[in-house]
């Protein structure tokens, strides 16, 4: 019989992980002998971690919080999509190499066109944050040929450094926001507002388009203060959990041989979880 085919995800904390449970319940419908298992580890350890994984026992594993950035500067070799965001969530073993890629843009994307069909069909898009989950909305709406892109943070250089390079992406300060949504078919909230614990994440949607769709990467809580709001207009909005279901996909398949399914019953699962969702 082959050996059980181990993964991990990393992270510090690591306990509040939904990933175990999402790539469990994967194995277990799949009759797959295998398992996927939480790894705290300290951001002064994460060097020595990374570097026993070629020759360890494990096919690969997830980077998560804090460690994304400091595992793009280790691994052997990137994926494109980690090359243009600049961190790796996902690590394999390959030809006795660490491979990194990044599977965020991919799952913000997925998310959206199992929930909002046509969102990025030369539409405009406009990004609340600059930070690294920014970098991974923007790379899927640069890829999904979104028409424009618009940055709107409350540092301004930091939107400009997203922006740089790409005649269809522009740098704004927060105050523009109200004169940006007129015309945006797709508000992106990438920030940390209005997750729970976070701070107050208060906008006027009126401007916005009555076909706009509003998402939000954050999904705790599940209805975001953003998409209450959005709701409350009539308008489509799409959560966050999407986005972390659909990322896992990539990685799952790459480990364990067989490219899983995200379905209703995974996200029941999941939302049961969190709480449902409050």
């Amino acid at each position: 019989m082959a050996d059980k085919v181990r993964a991990f995800v990393c992270g510090h904390p690591v306990a509040h992980s939904r990933s175990p449970l999402i790539h469990g319940y994967w194995l277990k419908e799949h009759g797959i002998e295998g398992s996927y298992e939480p790894r705290d580890v300290a951001p002064g350890d994460f060097e020595a971690f990374i570097g026993g994984l070629a020759g360890g026992p494990y096919a690969g594993g997830n980077v998560t919080i804090p460690h994304k950035e400091s595992a793009f500067r280790l691994v052997d070799r990137h994926d494109a999509a980690a090359e243009a965001i600049g961190a790796v969530n996902t690590l394999w073993i390959e030809d006795g190499r660490l491979y990194g890629g990044n599977t965020d843009a991919y799952g913000f994307a997925a998310n959206l066109d199992a929930s909002a069909p046509g969102w990025n069909r030369e539409k405009t898009a406009t990004v609340l944050g600059a930070g690294g989950a920014a970098r991974a909305v923007v790379h899927a709406l640069k890829s999904r040929d979104m028409g424009e892109i618009r940055i709107v943070n409350r540092t301004l250089a930091r939107a400009q450094e997203l922006a740089a390079g790409d005649g269809r992406t522009s740098a704004h300060p927060w105050e523009a926001l109200p004169e940006l949504l007129a015309d945006t078919t797709l508000l992106v909230n990438t920030t940390s507002l209005g997750m729970k614990g976070g701070g107050e994440l208060s906008i006027d949607l009126d401007p916005l388009p009555s076909a706009a769709v509003v998402t939000d990467i954050v999904y705790v809580p599940l209805r975001t203060p953003l998409l209450a709001t959005g709701a409350r207009r009539g308008l489509k909005t799409v959560d966050g959990l999407g986005m972390l279901l659909h990322q896992a996909v990539p990685g799952f398949e790459r480990w364990f041989g067989v490219r899983p399914e995200v379905t209703p019953r995974l996200r029941e699962i999941v939302v049961a979880d969190l709480g449902g969702g409050a």
